[in-house]
């Protein structure tokens, strides 16, 4: 499932995304990026699923490896599972069922890190890769991200 915001029509029709893909359209976007927790939480819970897996859009080239990793810490039981990489938390974020409540009860402006800030000693940490800490959030982050892009499909 990925849950879509700003933008969802155009991502809808111009963006290649997997087969079988759960598009869910969050109308509040405008809320701040919790407010897409939310609606994918609500979405979760009527699929009954286990765990959640929070992938930001600005960090697109996080290994599959770390992916599985993070997957896998919450298949063997952890409340929150997340990646890192030379010291540095990252993403995507695995959260347990039993996270649920606690990702609802955020505050906008500490989100989903607060959870996981406030569950020190049930955050199970991964080896995760360089881009699991690599987000795009500025200019000259998307300069560099376009550099590595072009250097991957060289390889």
């Amino acid at each position: 499932m990925a849950v879509l915001g700003a933008g969802a029509d155009r991502v809808r029709t111009e963006v290649a995304l997997p087969p079988g893909l759960l598009l869910v359209t969050n109308e509040r976007w405008r809320d701040g990026m919790l407010s897409s927790v939310w609606r994918g939480l609500d979405e979760a819970d009527s699929l009954r699923a286990d765990a959640v897996l929070l992938h930001a859009v600005d960090h697109p080239f996080v290994h599959p490896q770390t992916v599985d990793r993070v997957l896998a810490a919450l298949r063997a039981g952890a409340f929150i599972a997340v990646p890192s990489h030379e010291g540095r938390r990252g993403h995507p974020g695995g959260f347990s069922r039993a996270a649920f409540p606690a990702l609802r009860a955020a505050t906008p402006d500490r989100g989903a890190r607060a959870v996981i800030a406030d569950s020190v000693g049930h955050v199970e940490h991964v080896p995760g890769d360089a881009g699991c800490v690599f987000g795009i959030d500025t200019r000259e982050d998307h300069t560099r991200a376009a550099e590595l892009w072009r250097g991957r499909r060289r390889t």
